[in-house]
């Protein structure tokens, strides 16, 4: 079926799809009446998810970025070319002495370095979205948490998938049972590059690359698997117990000991385990997260998901008019949140699920939360269990001994 026909089936079937299909927004800030003015806010960090971060919201029109925090000159005044008018500083500190009239902070810097700008904001009585994870260390990450709590504020962690909303449509499948028990869990994040990036003028290398330096990085087990293994909390409301791990440098020899290629496995109290992959080595088949039950997987792909039915799965009326696609012997049912709206605006992607990048929903329902005065999808405390968790695995990795968690650590 060409695009053009995909589009119109899906809006000639869209009555009949309901249940496969989320019929709500999918931006969150379209339920909200316009401001009266920018909601304004600054950002602390500007460098690569920095700029990233500002490249959305430079699509929500009810928020202004009016300053800029780094400590590096032409890195801030890069970003400030990308938000006009928005003042420059060298550090958070100086940004709230000299914004009092900010409405919300962002936090993209190094994961290690999140914790003064966020507890300073918070105690300035600023909104707080920090990007995950939310600390390198258990302390950073408690100090945080305890500052969302004493604060009457909204806080988010960046944890994309709960505000993905292929990952909701996902998720209210198998919270009605779609796919049974489960028997297996499996994730994996394959990227081939270096990790090792050319530092801006005035910058350091080993400001630059961070995420290879053993002292404060968390490596791939932690900069990456994060925001993976938040799914997994969030499907099953459940954590791990117990974490093995494994890492080596398999292909970036220049001298490097943070692993380019990673293996882990997690136990969870209800008997299921969990593998993940992470490699810079090899980018075949890339990021994903997979739940195997009796009935179908379910495979998320952040800006894709798909439900493979089980041959002894009862068949639902929905699925005659459901889009699939081939996966090697396998067909997999297209999850697209909001087909119908996205068929009839013209902007839906073959296999792609989603009109905007994952960082703009978690970006989004901060600003929405703020908005509405409700809690985020993902806030402090969620960013702090999650944080642990990632800890652990690098304890995992860099010891080589399975790591035990305890499960008060996750209760609140």
């Amino acid at each position: 079926m060409n695009p053009t026909a995909r589009r119109e089936f899906l809006v000639a079937s869209a009555a009949t799809v309901g249940a496969f299909a989320l019929s709500s927004e999918l931006d969150p800030l379209a339920a909200l009446p316009r401001r009266a003015a920018p909601l304004e806010v600054g950002l602390v960090g500007c460098g690569r998810q920095g700029r990233a971060i500002l490249a959305e919201l430079s699509k929500m029109k009810d928020v202004a970025v009016v300053a800029l925090a780094d400590p590096i000159e032409s890195r801030a005044q890069a970003a400030a070319r990308r938000a006009a008018g928005a003042r420059t500083y060298k550090g958070h500190a100086e940004l709230l002495a000299g914004e009092k009239s900010l409405a919300a902070v962002f936090v993209a810097t190094p994961t290690h370095l999140h914790r003064a700008p966020a507890v300073d904001a918070l105690a300035a009585g600023k909104h707080v979205w920090c990007e995950s994870p939310l600390a390198s260390t258990a302390d950073d990450a408690r100090a945080i948490a305890a500052a969302a709590r004493a604060a009457s504020v909204v806080g988010a962690v960046g944890m994309q998938g709960r505000s993905n909303p292929i990952y909701s449509l996902a998720r209210s499948f198998h919270k009605a049972g779609a796919l049974r028990e489960l028997a297996s869990l499996r994730a994996q994040a394959h990227k081939k590059t270096s990790w090792r990036f050319q530092p801006a003028q005035g910058e350091s290398d080993a400001a630059a690359n961070w995420r290879l330096d053993p002292a404060v990085s968390l490596g791939l087990e932690g900069e990456w698997f994060c925001q993976q293994a938040d799914v997994y909390h969030w499907y099953l409301n459940e954590y791990p117990t117990r974490v093995r791990g494994a890492g080596s440098v398999r292909l970036h020899k220049d001298g490097r000991t943070i692993a380019d290629s990673v293996a882990l496995e997690l136990e969870f109290a209800s008997g299921l385990h969990l593998a993940w992959s992470g490699t810079l080595a090899n980018s075949y088949e890339g990021t994903y997260e997979s739940l195997c039950g009796e009935m179908a997987t379910l495979r998320l792909a952040w800006n894709a998901g798909w439900m493979f039915k089980e041959a002894d799965s009862p068949t639902q009326g929905w699925e005659v008019y459901a889009n699939r696609e081939q996966f090697h012997d396998e067909q997999g049912i297209t999850l697209i949140a909001d087909a119908t709206k996205l068929a009839a605006q013209n902007k839906l992607k073959e296999g792609i699920g989603l009109p905007e990048p994952p960082l703009y929903y978690t970006l989004a329902d901060f600003v929405a939360a703020i908005g509405a005065g409700k809690p985020p999808a993902c806030g402090i405390e969620e960013g702090l269990r999650a944080a642990l968790v990632a800890q652990a695995c690098h304890r995992a990795v860099t010891t080589g001994e399975a790591v035990a968690l305890d499960p008060e650590a996750f209760k609140r």
